[in-house]
Formats: structure tokens, C-alpha cells, sequence
């Protein structure tokens, strides 16, 4: 598992979503999480997600840390665990942020959404492509001008670059122990 941080901003809009974009974009080639700091804007037709699109819950923010994760493995399920698995990564980096300031802050996970003070703090979704599964998880930096009550890491004083980073850090970490994991134990009858 490969991890980027791209330090020019790009904005997010749905497109980046898809198959081999972090080996187009950054030359980043296999199984890999990539971040990088843009707005979003994700109109209907790139939303994934029908359920949002039916309830039309646009998806906008000024200033959206990004991590989008591609494996090259095609199953919707492990897509979704390995979602999970970023959301608790997020919510446990958040924490230690909050932890490291002798501060108490509650984050509460719901599914593969956070909130702090039933402001929601991220967007989330998992789908397929052809060769791939992909993740986009985006934590607000800005909590102006969402559709929704939302809290962003300026709100709570955190450093995107260096919170990303962590992010970026563990995941890989938890990834490569799993595999790790599955490497080590003899079959039984």
C-alpha cells in the first residue's frame, strides 16, 4: 500500500473518483491512499451515491482536505469494511489531536460519517470501477458554505497538512498489517 500527499490543491468534483488516478495524476501505481486539500463541488451526475442523489444532498464545501484510495480489488464489501476502517482511523486521529491539547471534543461515527456537536465533519462513499475499488473521504477544513450544519478542522484548530499525514500513516500502517495478519496463521481442518 502506497501513500501521497500532494501538495498543490485540487478541487474535488466527483471525477477523481475513478480508476488509476493517482497512477494518472501523481505516478502513484498499485494499491494506494492519496490526499490532498481543494473545495468540493460534486454536482448530481458525478454523485455516486443514489440515495443522496435522490434526496438531492449536494455535496459542497469551500475547503475539504481529500484521501482517495484505490484497490485493486474488486469486491463492494471489502470496499465498504476498508471505508469503515479510514472512518475509524480519522476519528482515532482526531482524538489523539484533541487528546494531545488535554482537550475533550466527543466524535461520534455513524457509519462512514463524523460529527462533533451534531455538526457533520465528512463525506464518504465507496464504489467499484472495472480493475478497482475506490474510497473518497473528505473531512471539511471550512465550515463555510455547506448545505448542511457542519464543523471543519480550522474549527478545531487542526493543521490539515500534518492531520493528513497521520491519516495517510495509519491507514497504510493498518493495511499492510492486515495483510500481514493473513500471512501468518496455518490453515486448519
Amino acid at each position: 500500500m502506497k501513500k501521497y500527499w500532494h501538495h498543490t490543491r485540487i478541487d474535488y468534483d466527483g471525477t477523481q473518483l475513478s480508476s488509476l488516478f493517482a497512477y494518472k495524476s501523481f505516478n502513484v501505481q498499485g494499491d494506494s491512499i492519496v490526499a490532498f486539500r481543494g473545495k468540493c463541488d460534486v454536482t448530481i451526475d458525478e454523485m455516486v451515491d443514489i440515495a443522496d442523489v435522490k434526496d438531492k444532498a449536494f455535496i459542497q464545501s469551500k475547503d475539504m482536505l481529500h484521501f482517495i484510495v484505490e484497490q485493486f480489488v474488486i469486491d463492494l464489501e471489502k470496499a465498504v469494511f476498508h471505508q469503515r476502517l479510514l472512518t475509524t482511523i480519522v476519528k482515532e486521529a482526531l482524538e489523539l489531536e484533541f487528546s494531545e491539547r488535554s482537550e475533550v471534543q466527543r466524535v461520534i461515527r455513524s457509519g462512514d460519517d463524523l460529527f462533533i456537536m451534531n455538526r457533520k465533519l465528512s463525506v464518504s462513499i465507496a464504489t467499484l470501477s472495472p480493475v478497482s475499488s475506490l474510497i473518497h473521504f473528505g473531512i471539511n477544513v471550512s465550515s463555510e458554505g455547506t448545505p448542511v450544519p457542519t464543523c471543519g478542522l480550522r474549527d478545531l484548530q487542526i493543521e490539515p497538512e500534518q492531520f493528513a499525514k497521520r491519516v495517510l500513516d495509519e491507514y497504510t500502517s493498518e493495511i499492510e498489517g492486515i495483510y500481514l495478519a493473513r500471512c501468518k496463521v496455518r490453515g486448519v481442518k
